[in-house]
């Protein structure tokens, strides 16, 4: 696996390291032991699968708070999507930026979303599907989110015509007082 650094402390961009052959390639999408070499959690509880029949589908921005905070690595297995990590945690070196990369089954790229940083992606094709491994449960009293519009952030999401859920579209402004606990 090959790991990049991205705007976002602890955020990265994970590509396959491919092993190319008369039959494809062969690649390691996951290791504990090469995640924690890079200082980020090899603890994997659970994985979801997202899929969006529209390009537009705008998902986030959303997080877990302590003691249920969660890590993810997202990747996009059908389709594309523009990928978003924001960091909410004030003590942190990128407090407040973003990083931002296109997933798609063809580059299959994964992000790497440290826990306290808020996750969220919108399509860029029709028929996408999205892997999340994530290192904590869900937790219902856990999940925050902060709208993926906010002036704060000055995300510069792909223009399109945009299929917002009511709760992502209503959550609240940022505030420095909505502090993340890691």
């Amino acid at each position: 696996m090959i790991f990049r650094e991205t705007a976002v402390a602890g955020a990265w961009i994970v590509e396959l390291e491919r092993h190319v052959d008369d039959r494809g390639f062969f690649a390691r999408a996951w290791c504990a032991t090469e995640f924690a070499r890079h200082g980020l959690s090899p603890r994997l509880v659970q994985a979801s699968v997202s899929y969006n029949p529209r390009c537009g589908t705008l998902r986030g921005l959303h997080y877990q708070v302590a003691p249920q905070a969660e890590a993810k690595l997202v990747r996009c297995t059908r389709g594309a999507i523009y990928d978003v990590a924001v960091d909410l945690r004030p003590d942190s070196p990128t407090f407040r930026q973003h990083a931002a990369v296109v997933l798609d089954a063809d580059n299959r790229r994964a992000l790497y979303v440290p826990e306290g940083c808020a996750h969220g992606f919108q399509t860029l094709a029709d028929d996408t599907e999205v892997l999340y491994q994530m290192s904590a449960f869900y937790t219902p009293d856990s999940a925050r989110g902060v709208r993926w519009d906010d002036p704060a952030f000055a995300i510069p999401w792909p223009p399109a015509d945009r299929i917002i859920a009511d709760r992502d579209r209503h959550f609240p402004d940022f505030s420095e007082h909505a502090v993340v606990a890691r």
